[in-house]
């Protein structure tokens, strides 16, 4: 998942960043609120933690307009103003939970997750495409029941592509929801990491789960691809089988002629 942290404390914001980064999410920061209307409006996010004292306009200001333009992902007000008119206020205005600084950590990954969850749909901590499992709680995977070693990256991109089993998704929704705002569009790095997956899942499995639909992009899926029939070949069925016959005519019928 892809989220917008807006944070002008360097230190904090990094602490932050580097903790998201280490449990997969990909990052964007923005250290104003000018900056963070801006990245919102040219990137795709899934989640956005706003702190409210911000160079203007504040997290306030930032999280109401957000709503305006029509923004629906979850917003999370992370902020040292603690008194209850402001919560009521950062409630009022858009924010979908409120957390006050010093924070632990744990708290912050677990109010996130709540989030996520209630975000358009139910998101499960256990995610299953034909014998693959995913526990997102752990970031572990299995095939077979047999684990699978994944670096972050890796992880996340099979967790994104897990979630919407069964749909093609391209190369762009993958950088806007599995990489930030560094992710360079030009090179191969998306192909790369889907090769690495399909070593590590698919390999030695029967069943190929990672399929490629040229020209759309990846998707991940149980189900076996058919194999194309005469007809999808471009070759009308009815001319095949005619050809068969052809074919039967021409050869030598030696079946039922005697020997010695």
């Amino acid at each position: 998942m892809r989220i917008l942290l807006v944070e002008d404390d360097s230190r904090i914001a990094r602490f932050v960043a580097k903790g998201l980064r280490e449990q997969a999410y990909a990052v964007d920061l923005a250290a104003s609120g000018e900056e963070a209307l801006y990245q919102a409006s040219v990137n795709t996010y899934d989640l956005a933690i706003l702190d409210v004292m911000i160079p203007a306009p504040d997290g306030f200001e930032v999280c109401r307009r957000l709503r305006e333009s029509g923004k629906r992902f979850p917003i999370l007000i992370l902020t040292a103003r603690d008194a209850t008119d402001d919560r009521v206020r950062g409630l009022n205005t858009g924010a979908d939970d409120y957390m006050t600084k010093p924070f632990e950590f744990r708290e912050l990954l677990a109010r996130l997750r709540a989030l996520l969850r209630r975000s358009g749909e139910l998101r499960s901590d256990r995610i299953a495409v034909d014998d693959l499992v995913l526990d997102t709680a752990t970031q572990t995977a299995a095939r077979a029941g047999q684990q699978i070693p994944l670096t972050t990256k890796e992880y996340a991109l099979l967790e994104y592509l897990a979630r919407n089993a069964g749909r093609v998704v391209g190369r762009e929704e993958i950088s806007e929801h599995v990489w930030d705002e560094t992710f360079d569009p030009f090179t191969n790095t998306i192909e790369v990491y889907v090769n690495r997956l399909r070593r590590k899942i698919d390999e030695s499995a029967a069943n190929p789960l990672i399929q490629t639909r040229r020209g759309a992009g990846y998707i991940l899926s149980g189900v076996r691809a058919s194999r194309p029939t005469a007809s999808q070949n471009g070759v009308p069925d009815g001319a095949k089988a005619k050809a068969g016959a052809m074919k039967s005519a021409a050869e030598p019928r030696t079946a039922g002629k005697r020997h010695g």
